[in-house]
């Protein structure tokens, strides 16, 4: 596992040291933010960084140094009003029950290369909805970035408890483990269930 630069730049600057070794005093941060995108290649990966904090940093988790950001999947501009939407779900609530599926006329396009956000431009008995759709934290401008997920003041984080990660950690077993059965069984019980990010 140390083979991976990218997991020993993690021991190196959390100043822990990991196996034997390992000494939560000497922890550099008490406040690790996980940042991953809104998606569910973003899902995967923070599945993957609490079950590598869950099997060898343990105790980093049970201190309460391990948080997840909450970046937004849609920007949602009404006239000069902004919203952020974390889900679909949060999108429909923001857009309003009152839009009637057949009034709303949907755009697609493709921003320039410091954008890359699919837009969307609904009109909905004349008010003028503008949707943005974060296909990743590094599609976002910096000053999106800063306002969305990295801001003290504004950001949503939240904390890992043991749980989460024991939770994360059972999902990685069962799909990436050695035992066939347990998958099979688990992506024939959630097929129909899965959200795919198109």
């Amino acid at each position: 596992m140390l083979a991976s630069k990218e997991v020993r730049a993690l021991v190196i600057a959390m100043g822990t040291s990991i196996g034997d070794t390992f000494d939560l005093s000497k922890m550099r941060y008490h406040k690790i933010i996980i940042a991953t995108d809104a998606d569910v290649d973003g899902a995967h990966i923070r599945t993957l960084l609490l079950t590598l904090f869950y099997r060898y940093f343990r105790q980093v988790i049970e201190a309460g140094y391990i948080y997840i950001a909450q970046p937004p999947l849609y920007k949602i501009k009404k006239g000069k009003e902004i919203n952020y939407a974390y889900s679909d779900e949060e999108k429909i609530k923001i857009i309003g029950k009152e839009t009637d599926v057949s009034e709303i006329q949907a755009v697609e396009t493709d921003v320039e290369p410091e954008g890359e956000e699919k837009e969307e431009e609904i009109k909905a008995k004349s008010n003028k909805v503008h949707i943005q759709r974060y296909k990743g934290l590094g599609e976002m401008n910096p000053e999106e970035l800063w306002e969305t997920t990295m801001d003290p003041s504004h950001r949503v984080l939240k904390k890992v408890d043991i749980e989460d990660a024991e939770e994360a950690d059972k999902v990685f077993e069962i799909l990436m483990g050695s035992e066939v059965p347990p998958r099979k069984s688990f992506i024939q019980s959630n097929a129909k269930l899965a959200e795919i990010d198109i």
